[in-house]
């Protein structure tokens, strides 16, 4: 690198920090004005929530696909394009006529967002030495949840003044700024596979096979959605198969081998995303649905979880600098479980000073766990790995957030049907946001011994 990588890592943190912003602040935004856009196009519940999970979608087939890249040919390059990608497709989501246009630009969104999230943590990886890292990590993960904090708040207060399009009006100015900082401010560039191969079959065959994994929970339980969630596992272990005896992979498989710490905080941050992703959609629609709230006063509600992690990733990053990762994330991971055990008990009495609390304890928890997790996966793998390994947890991250919203959506469709939600199928509704939640703990609980199986990793402290 030809210039100064410590004179670098302020402007690396904030470009970065603003980049790991910007999606969150939609992603939690966009849930709120969901019902709007539902009556706004005559969407069924399943139709809503493909405008969620486009996104979530394209974004986890892109992912590992776009880590490998970075790493062969810059990190910042490819961080660049996902910002403008990203902020041009926001612009023209704003300006969708129907519901499948309003779907395909969040198919572009969630491409250009897939860039931001295989280079970011791969940034701060690379130019932040190991005592540092968690700390740099932590303040890149608050931005995450300072996102998801201020989106529910704004994206109710923009959806009820001005329409659900100025949410994503509201993204184009903030994508222009880290545009303009990374082309004045941010110099060099981190290629750490630069001269290697890129494996196109094995990239092919793994975005196929999440695209029949998704598509094929949406059909449930009709026999072909079983069918391609069957495709889409034989696709994956084909992919696996492949990628081990390939010399130059776009999946490292081998790391999930032979990295103990690696595979299962991987496969902790899976199990902790689908168990948590869902709970913004549900109570999002409980709340205008249920409850009558308007799109603000839903906001001001689901704030309550984002805001406590906002507070503590940086001191669960920190405290990870310190201790070791595994018993701090497990612990965030059982709080988590808790939380989600609590809502299985949500009804139609429910007081909101019930939800707000069950909300705190998924926040502190979550805390707890994201932050340590990925300073755990990070601080596992050589520095040529850094692209894919950020890009793998993101990929894992994106899969579980994409899976717990089709899970949800897979409920809604047995329950409910392919209808819009109405006061005579409320009760339904109810039904199905029992069934989620139980399915959702269970999940969670389940993760806590995924999370401490990942042993011990007190060697990156020295590094």
């Amino acid at each position: 690198m030809m210039t100064d990588e410590k004179n670098q890592r302020p402007i690396a943190l904030v470009v970065t920090t603003l980049g790991s912003f910007l999606t969150p602040f939609m992603s939690s935004a966009i849930n709120i004005a969901l019902p709007s856009i539902g009556r706004e196009f005559s969407m069924s519940a399943v139709g809503v929530g493909w405008v969620a999970t486009s996104f979530l979608l394209a974004a986890a087939i892109f992912l590992i696909p776009f880590g490998r890249l970075a790493d062969l040919h810059g990190q910042k390059k490819f961080f660049t394009y996902g910002i403008a990608i990203y902020t041009l497709a926001s612009f023209l989501a704003a300006l969708s006529p129907s519901p499948l246009i309003l779907i395909a630009t969040r198919v572009l969104q969630g491409c250009g967002g897939s860039m931001t999230f295989s280079t970011g943590v791969a940034i701060l990886t690379s130019i932040y030495p190991a005592r540092e890292r968690g700390k740099a990590i932590g303040i890149n993960i608050a931005a995450v949840y300072i996102g998801l904090s201020i989106g529910p708040f704004l994206g109710g207060l923009l959806t009820q003044h001005l329409g659900w399009r100025s949410i994503f009006l509201a993204n184009v100015p903030l994508g222009l700024l880290i545009l303009a900082l990374t082309f004045w401010k941010f110099k060099g560039e981190w290629a750490e596979a630069r001269g290697e191969k890129f494996d196109g079959a094995g990239a092919l065959i793994f975005s196929l096979s999440l695209i029949a994994l998704m598509y094929g929970f949406s059909l449930l339980p009709r026999p072909a959605g079983a069918w391609l969630i069957l495709g889409s596992f034989l696709g994956l272990a084909s992919f696996a198969y492949g990628e081990r005896r390939t010399e130059h992979p776009v999946l490292e498989i081998r790391l999930f081998q032979r990295n103990r710490v690696f595979a299962f905080s991987n496969l902790a941050a899976l199990i902790n995303y689908s168990a948590t992703a869902g709970t913004g959609f549900l109570l999002s629609l409980y709340l205008q649905y249920i409850k009558g709230l308007n799109p603000q006063s839903a906001g001001l509600v689901l704030v309550a979880q984002p805001i406590m992690m906002a507070i503590f990733s940086p001191l669960a990053g920190r405290v990870s600098d310190r201790r070791e990762p595994q018993v701090v994330a497990s612990t965030g991971m059982a709080l988590t479980a808790a939380a989600l055990f609590l809502l299985i008990f949500l009804s139609s009495t429910s007081s909101l000073i019930f939800i707000i609390a069950c909300l705190v304890l998924l926040g502190f928890g979550f805390a707890l766990f994201s932050s340590p997790n990925t300073n755990a996966v990070m601080g596992s793998v050589e520095r040529k790995y850094y692209g894919v390994a950020s890009a793998t947890l993101s990929t894992m991250r994106l899969t579980g957030q994409m899976l717990s919203i089709g899970l949800a959506m897979m409920i809604f469709g047995l329950h409910i049907g392919r209808v819009q939600i109405s006061p005579q199928n409320y009760p339904l509704f109810l039904k199905s946001v029992k069934t989620a939640f139980i399915i959702f703990a269970g999940l969670c609980f389940a993760g806590v011994f995924a999370s401490l199986a990942r042993g011990k990793n007190r060697a990156h402290l020295q590094a």
